[in-house]
């Protein structure tokens, strides 16, 4: 049985009552090249100001939280600062290591190193406990997070002293030389996932249209989206810091919306060109187009950019910048879709109509238009039984099948992935395995800041001392390691650091950080009257950063359901309809997060694909929340192009489930191929090297493909099935067209 949906002829509308966005794509249809070359002008403009104004870098200040940020303003009130340091590594190539090569080898870089501007000081060279390595500390003027950007002459001086001395290993790291390696690696991961996703895109696009121009089309403006988005970035980064994820970002979310906006758009189109039978112009199909699914973009792309926005209320530099990429970036595929994308559509069109015209004249007859009847196809039609025909079973056992999948989302285990979890591909990590376990007295520095009265200092540095021996009496902490002290001018405030033998995010270092803050300043430098005192380090800003955004979690998570719920009930006048988009997106994030636990957590993903143990061990802290949010954004895309059409049809008089199979139908390949897309895209970050991205494009693939084939075929159908009218409550313009249009039988 086919659902036959009545229609009308198409009468133009009067400038007055068009929408914006049809008038927009109107005029880009009747002038496409003037609308082509203002969007390609739109696009040099943002690179070439972007390119000239550079990015705008986050700060040690913008990462500041918590306690551990506390402790570093004191510090940097005082000019007390943590000062960047690299550590020359010297070891032997095989064997003990030979006295008289390692001293000459340390004379060499000392004496290369001390002609550096770059640099403040060399200290002498400290020997490890089994003799087997020496290393050199290298201290460089400035701030710790600004030595990322000249620490190249230090390598290079580095590299100088290994061609010098073949026979032994002269390496360097430190956390200046880290940072430059994982941006490094960064960039080769970018590139990675363009020449994986841009090909497999491409073919999907080639199955969709079975046409190379067609394909190119929503490939062509996603990447021009994608390039405006990166110069756009740059500028707003003068007001909102990168934090060096943001063209990660750009690609992965501009493609994945750059492609499925524009996949909707010329769906809807060839649509209402296969039902006009060549009764209809360029101009009245974008028209007819843009009322549609243009509508429908805009609204989409809007939930997008209003759920990540969500995100600023973390008062985070990460997130921020995450926000900011994925804003923009959906803007300017939105842009794209309203302005060159019906210039494009025209430019096709007509040139079809050309070469259909030269073929007319060769044969002497012109070919009939193809029409195809508009309604479900058997495969979808089937695939849908179950959800119209058995509501309510196929609810309870497609909802309980999506929970199980949920479940192991309870045991998730969150951490800050640091230097213990990147890849041990970039060498600098490589040579502070080696540092480390030579010296593992360096592998964690917590920073302790004092602040008192000046008349108190000698107290502050008794109790200092008396902290020091109690953590040598303690196994979390280094035994033989003097405690570096130091004091402002003004001696006021007083840093000493406290070295712990164990990884950063070992349950004994963030066990030694808690008897530290709990136990060890409370009755030692607490008891100095007018003392002030935090912790900072790695193991502190990560243990804050944690604690920080669980505080944050509530509030971005309330306002994400909130502004969801009236979204979805603004654009189709039904709490719901909104409702059940909030209840369908948290299932679907559930089930997205309880997998990649499953995989990254539990390990599986190590079994499956090799993936490094260090990135499977945990779940990144950032993961989830940027996720859910992101989902939620995307799921609005699939419920909304679903759901409009499904409305359509019931405005039509067209009973509920009929309705549902109309809609689902007449969506279904478009939503399928959107998914592919996205799919392709967000599986393509899985084979990256940085743990948060592999993560990241893991949990998004699973959730798009649950989302589009799963809740859009089954669990969606089934519950407006069952909700039957009462789905559309309390619309009045539903009302008034069933009470309007009289229902009649479908043939």
């Amino acid at each position: 049985m086919n659902v036959a949906v009545r229609t009308r002829p198409w009468e133009p509308q009067s400038r007055e009552k068009r929408p914006v966005t049809v008038r927009l794509a109107v005029w880009s249809a009747r002038h496409p090249w003037r609308a082509l070359a203002g969007w390609l002008a739109f696009v040099v403009l943002c690179l070439g100001v972007g390119l000239a104004m550079g990015t705008h870098n986050a700060t040690g200040e913008d990462y500041r939280v918590g306690e551990a940020g506390r402790a570093e303003t004191l510090a940097a009130e005082a000019r007390l600062d943590r000062e960047p340091v690299e550590q020359v590594l010297i070891s032997a190539r095989s064997g003990p290591l030979e006295r008289t090569a390692a001293d000459a080898a340390v004379r060499d870089l000392t004496a290369r190193m001390r002609t550096l501007p770059e640099v403040a000081r060399v200290e002498p060279p400290v020997r490890s406990a089994d003799g087997g390595s020496l290393r050199v500390a290298v201290v460089m003027k400035g701030a710790e997070a600004d030595a990322k950007d000249h620490v190249a002459p230090l390598a290079a001086r580095t590299a100088a002293v290994q061609r010098s001395h073949p026979e032994l290993r002269v390496a360097e790291t430190g956390s200046p030389s880290v940072s430059v390696g994982v941006n490094t690696q960064r960039g080769q991961d970018l590139a990675l996932s363009e020449a994986i996703a841009l090909p497999v895109t491409l073919l999907t696009l080639l199955v969709v249209f079975g046409s190379a121009l067609m394909a190119a089309v929503p490939l062509l403006l996603a990447l021009t989206s994608i390039a405006a988005a990166m110069g756009l970035s740059m500028v707003v980064s003068h007001l909102q810091p990168d934090a060096g994820v943001g063209a990660n970002i750009i690609l992965l979310i501009g493609m994945a919306v750059g492609v499925d906006y524009t996949l909707f758009y010329l769906k809807r189109e060839r649509e209402e060109r296969a039902r006009a039978g060549g009764r209809l112009g360029a101009e009245a199909l974008v028209e007819l187009a843009a009322a549609t699914s243009g509508r429908a973009i805009v609204v989409s792309g809007l939930a997008v950019i209003v759920s990540t926005a969500t995100l600023y209320l973390a008062t985070d530099v990460v997130f921020s910048s995450l926000a900011t990429s994925t804003v923009i970036v959906v803007l300017a595929a939105v842009l794209s879709s309203l302005t060159a994308l019906p210039a494009l559509l025209v430019k096709i069109a007509q040139r079809a109509e050309r070469r259909a015209d030269r073929r007319a004249q060769r044969t002497g007859r012109r070919p009939a238009p193809r029409e195809r009847a508009e309604g479900t196809g058997r495969l979808w039609r089937a695939l849908l039984r179950p959800a119209t025909e058995h509501p309510a079973r196929t609810l309870c056992v497609s909802v309980l099948l999506m929970l199980a999948l949920a479940a192991p989302a309870l045991g998730m285990q969150l951490r800050v992935l640091n230097k213990d979890s990147h890849s041990r591909e970039i060498p600098a990590l490589q040579t502070y395995d080696r540092l480390t376990t030579a010296f593992p007295e360096l592998r964690v520095q917590h920073q302790i800041v004092v602040r008192a009265p000046a008349a108190e200092s000698s107290e502050v540095a008794a109790a200092l001392r008396e902290l020091s021996a109690r953590a040598q009496s303690d196994p979390l902490y280094a035994k033989g390691v003097t405690p570096l002290v130091k004091t402002s001018r003004d001696h006021r405030t007083t840093t000493m650091e406290l070295s712990t033998p164990h990884k950063v995010s070992s349950p004994e270092a963030i066990a030694s950080l808690d008897r530290l803050r709990r136990d060890y300043l409370p009755d030692t430098v607490g008891a100095v009257p007018g003392a002030e005192f935090a912790v900072s380090g790695d193991v502190a800003h990560d243990t804050d950063y944690l604690a920080h955004q669980d505080g944050k979690l509530p509030l971005v998570i309330g306002a994400l359901l909130l502004l969801t719920f009236l979204m979805t009930t603004l654009v189709f006048r039904s709490v719901v309809i909104g409702l059940l988009g909030v209840a369908l997106n948290l299932l679907s994030a559930a089930a997205a997060f309880g997998l990649v636990v499953v995989f990254f957590q539990h390990g599986l993903a190590s079994t499956l694909f090799g993936f490094d143990t260090a990135a499977t061990s945990a779940i990144g802290s950032r993961v989830p929340l940027f996720l859910f949010v992101i989902l939620f954004g995307l799921s609005m895309d699939y419920q909304i192009f679903v759901v409009s059409r499904i409305r359509e049809a019931a405005l039509r008089g067209v009973p509920t489930r009929e309705a549902v199979l109309h809609g689902v139908g007449a969506s279904a390949k478009v939503v399928t191929s959107a998914a592919a897309v996205m799919v392709t895209v967000f599986a393509a970050f899985m084979f990256l090297h940085l743990a948060e991205m592999k993560q990241i494009g893991f949990s998004l693939a699973v959730a798009v493909l649950l989302d589009a084939f799963v809740i859009r075929v089954v669990i969606l159908p089934s519950a407006l099935t069952l909700l039957g009218r009462a789905s559309w409550w309390p619309s009045r313009t539903m009302r008034r067209a069933r009470e309007a249009v009289p229902v009649r039988g479908v043939s």
